[in-house]
């Protein structure tokens, strides 16, 4: 596709012709409306449409009328997107970038929108149309009301998502129009388990029978996702509209990489996914695990070390040796012996490739990005790894490295002085404080039992650890102490325990 100029007047996705930017642009030829409008998806972001939503469009384009998206988002803050898409006839362009070539293409399986914070009821009204077989979830790792540690159901959490699905589910149960099945697609360990938890529970408030029904009728299939999809930048859309000749309002980028497994457990017929790539399983969790512990893990290591460092981009990060080797040997050393096998997969094959992924200059994969949500992510991606490396003697220093720096970055400052702007967290104002009232004993932060459990602030061992790579970070700076952490010999053994 073109990656120059194009000479013409762009082409407004908002009401123009796909015709007349097919040449630079792949758009979609099947009849966007003769498709059945069989999957309503909650929380329309930049994942979704780089993942669930292209994989959609790749089995229209083979011809298959049977499935496409409707989507929704559930808070005010989805306004914009909502503006964007309903302008756009839910037309946007994928703009996949990899270190050597770039490919668009106008995705044409979302039709239709529907901003639930102002419409709840026609949320409600579209999810128990007999149509409707899958209701698909974005919400992030945070927007399921269950508790990060014991799994069990939070019912003083904010579950908004839920609410409106199961108001949903009780019209269809009392209709007789019947169940359907729940597809999350986030990065949660077994997120389809903890979609049913989450459903379960919010039923169980108002009408245990419900609950019971959807216990047992539901299908809440399991599944391993995996894209990365930076935010979209006006950089982006601008680059779209003069290269491509497009005028897109919120085009999403991602990197031409894509993977998605999922567990083979629909109610009814599922999409036939697997004619377009997808891995149909029995058991995601190998897999998920995988991804999760490697990618996701691996992200969040980065982020704040990368964000003390000065840093904006993932690329430039992996182009800084010490980083690089930093990640490598998380890794290599820590993540991968704590994992069980994944079949079929060579693991040390796939964490080389996500060096490569992370390192690919086209992305603009933004290190603020990566530091969204640590209180989140960080008990799911990586403290699982620390607990078994604590458990089996291996390796830590890479992981306490990536905590000891989260907790520094949420002082909000840079290893210079500089003011640093804390991405999104759903507790960044209290962990901020928490940061810096333990100045003085930076072991008192671990005490935070809704991150780190009640065990990790009481082992000696980490305790030790995390508090000698914070006085490092604090008294030579990231680089210095990164330097240092990865010229240590290969040995499973820790500064902290000589």
């Amino acid at each position: 596709m073109s990656t120059g100029h194009v000479d013409r007047v762009p082409v407004d996705l908002a009401d123009g012709e796909l015709a007349e930017i097919a040449q630079e642009v792949s758009v979609p030829r099947y009849d966007r409306g003769a498709l059945r409008r069989s999957i309503v998806h909650v929380g329309v972001g930049g994942f979704h449409r780089a993942h669930l939503a292209a994989y959609v469009d790749d089995l229209c384009r083979l011809g298959n009328q049977d499935w496409s998206i409707v989507g929704s988002g559930v808070t005010a803050a989805d306004s914009a997107m909502a503006d964007a898409l309903t302008s756009q006839r839910g037309l946007y362009t994928l703009i996949e970038r990899g270190a050597s070539r770039t490919s668009t293409r106008v995705i044409g399986s979302l039709v239709d929108y529907v901003l639930a914070a102002s419409r709840r009821g026609a949320l409600v009204d579209r999810l128990i149309d007999p149509d409707v077989r899958v209701a698909s979830l974005t919400i992030t790792e945070g927007g399921y009301p269950v508790d990060e540690h014991s799994g069990e159901f939070d019912p003083t959490a904010n579950a908004t998502a839920f609410d409106i699905l199961v108001e949903a589910l009780a019209h269809r149960r009392d209709r007789g129009i019947g169940p359907l099945t729940v597809l999350s697609c986030d990065n949660v360990i077994g997120n389809g388990t903890v979609a049913r938890t989450s459903m379960v529970g919010t039923a169980g408030l108002c009408d245990p029978d419900l609950a019971r029904w959807i216990e047992d009728e539901v299908a809440f299939p399991n599944s391993m996702v995996d894209r990365i999809t930076p935010a979209t930048t006006d950089a982006d859309r601008a680059w779209l509209r003069d290269a491509c000749g497009v005028i897109d309002r919120w085009p999403v980028v991602a990197e031409p990489f894509r993977q998605w497994a999922l567990e083979n457990s629909f109610v009814g017929e599922a999409p036939p996914f697997a004619d377009v790539g997808v891995l149909m399983t029995t058991d995601v969790e190998p897999y998920e695990l995988l991804k999760l512990r490697l990618l996701n893990a691996s992200h969040s290591c980065l982020a704040y070390l990368a964000a003390l460092a000065g840093f904006e981009h993932v690329d430039k990060v992996m182009g800084a040796t010490a980083f690089r080797t930093y990640v490598e040997r998380f890794m290599h050393e820590e993540a991968i012996p704590a994992l069980p096998n994944v079949p079929g997969v060579d693991v040390d094959a796939y964490a080389d490739e996500l060096l490569e992924r992370f390192s690919n200059p086209a992305i603009g994969d933004q290190i603020a990005r990566l530091c969204l949500d640590g209180s989140s992510k960080f008990p799911k991606f990586l403290l699982p790894t620390l607990r078994t490396q604590l458990a089996t003697g291996g390796s830590i220093r890479f992981a306490t490295l990536a905590l000891a720096g989260w907790y520094l970055y949420l002082r909000g400052a840079d290893d210079r002085g500089n003011p640093l702007e804390i991405s999104h967290d759903p507790r960044r104002d209290e962990l901020s404080e928490l940061s810096r009232a333990t100045a003085s004993d930076p072991r008192g932060f671990l005490r935070d039992m809704a991150v780190f459990g009640d065990d990790l602030g009481r082992d000696d061992r980490f305790c030790a650890a995390f508090a000698t790579a914070v006085e490092s970070l604090n008294s030579a700076g990231v680089r210095s102490t990164l330097g240092v952490a990865v010229n240590e010999e290969r040995n499973g053994r820790d500064a902290a325990d000589e």
